[in-house]
């Protein structure tokens, strides 16, 4: 069946659709100080400006990556991105008003900002959605097949079948005892494949070149998937040295002294106004009813692994009878050691609110990997070659793994703390202040509406 593609026309029509969103709210407010009188010189100055704008706002894509729009994007990073895009244009928009002659923009400019971020934010959301929901109906997908699978390719193949808005078409290669070059270009042919994906591990030196000058005579892009189980490829980057490709230490966002700082003033200042203002009337309520629910401690106490692994005492309220296993055993769907009231906090992550304790005592931030359990952090280090990634900044009370569903128990445990682990690698990697207002956004949301998959 031949693939239905329309990428590489979909970047110039947004890149043309935004433009139009800007020169519309420009001229909106230009007409409305204006009264529609035409002056050749104001309308002529005014163009120069629309089309400095429209510039600023292209190049500045280069930077923000906003029209890079992997298939497999999640709406967070994505955010995230538009988020950051948005401000700093509007910023540019300010700056224009305060160095120009322009009246209207001097007058209107906040006014102007306001209008643009609501209209480029709603717009670029909906597009956004719009795609995602057309490659669940099976519109724009790519072909892809994995050639021999192992742990990491399977995870990967979970992740892409799972996913369908990633718009991916896994077709099922057979198995093939040896590399067969005749028959990989005739499954190539028939289906259209457009990406292979391989196990870094997997092939002889000789069998590998071979499908690599295959692959690029038939021209098959080839992804390579690196072992989950054994390497830590999250601690390194790609280099050179003149010509030469070397791998290098990666130097994370958060191993700056000013990233460090301003992250630490963030947590401080939110986990200030929320113990004051919410957490100083919420706590009694929530004491109340856990009291009249069940007798026993308010708070509970558990250890867990922190910055660099220290272990620190992680502030919860209680939402179990009193029991004996609440170190020893996780958490399952149903848990008949949940109380009626502990169900509700956790549904709404309430139980998590004394962490924000935790967060102005230095042990913890407000976005993180969340802290597991003692016995499960030592369970799955010895299985996950980057499990301990997560140690190198300090645990959260949210985190990116939360706020993209990747919470519970629910499923394969296994594959599921793969997928968190490689979440929480991402955020150690990715880190910035607007990735983390974006998944305190989405945090808020979840707490609003509750989390289908707390248990």
């Amino acid at each position: 069946m031949q693939k239905i593609r329309y990428s590489r026309y979909f970047k110039v029509t947004i890149i043309l659709l935004d433009v139009f969103v800007i020169a519309s709210v420009f001229l909106f407010f230009f007409l409305r100080n204006n009264d529609f009188n035409y002056d050749g010189e104001i309308w002529e100055q005014n163009l120069l400006s629309l089309i400095l704008l429209t510039l600023f706002w292209i190049l500045l894509s280069g930077r923000t990556k906003l029209y890079s729009i992997a298939r497999n994007l999640t709406y967070t990073i994505y955010l995230e991105r538009l988020i950051t895009h948005i401000f700093l244009f509007i910023f540019g928009v300010i700056l224009l008003a305060k160095v120009s002659n322009n009246d209207f923009l001097k007058q209107d400019r906040f006014l102007i900002a306001i209008f643009l971020f609501l209209m480029l934010f709603l717009i670029k959301s909906l597009v956004f959605f719009t795609l995602k929901y057309l490659r669940t109906l099976g519109i724009n997908y790519r072909n892809i097949m994995f050639l021999h699978e192992d742990s990491s390719t399977e995870l990967l193949k979970n992740i892409l079948t799972e996913r369908k808005d990633y718009g991916f078409k896994i077709f099922e290669y057979p198995t093939e005892e040896k590399f067969n070059a005749e028959n990989l270009k005739k499954f190539w042919k028939d289906h259209g494949i457009h990406t292979m994906y391989l196990s870094a591990l997997r092939f002889e030196q000789d069998e590998e070149k071979d499908i690599y000058k295959l692959a690029e005579t038939n021209k098959v892009r080839i992804s390579l998937v690196p072992s989950i189980a054994k390497n830590n490829f999250f601690r390194y980057d790609l280099g050179y040295i003149e010509m030469q490709p070397v791998l290098v230490r990666s130097k994370f966002p958060l191993d700056y002294l000013t990233n460090i700082t301003m992250k630490r003033t963030v947590d401080i200042i939110l986990s200030t106004f929320i113990l004051l203002f919410i957490c100083s009337w919420l706590f009694p309520l929530i004491a109340i009813l856990i009291k009249l629910d069940n007798p026993g401690s308010i708070f509970f106490l558990q250890k867990r692994y922190g910055y660099h692994d220290k272990v620190f005492s992680c502030y919860k309220f209680r939402t179990m009878y009193v029991n004996d296993d609440c170190t020893k055993q996780t958490t399952t769907a149903n848990d008949k050691r949940i109380t009626k009231i502990g169900r509700f906090l956790r549904k709404t992550s309430l139980d998590e609110m004394p962490q924000f304790l935790n967060v102005l005592k230095g042990e913890m931030s407000v976005v993180g990997p969340r802290p597991h359990m003692l016995l499960v952090d030592d369970f799955y280090k010895l299985k996950i070659g980057r499990y301990s990634i997560r140690s190198l900044v300090k645990p959260g009370i949210t985190g990116l793994a939360q706020v993209n569903g990747l919470r519970g128990d629910s499923g394969d445990r296994d594959i599921q703390m793969q997928k968190r682990i490689l979440a929480d690698a991402f955020y150690v990697k990715n880190w910035s202040l607007s990735l983390d207002f974006i998944i305190i956004l989405k945090t808020v949301f979840l707490v609003i509406n509750g989390d289908k998959n707390a248990n």
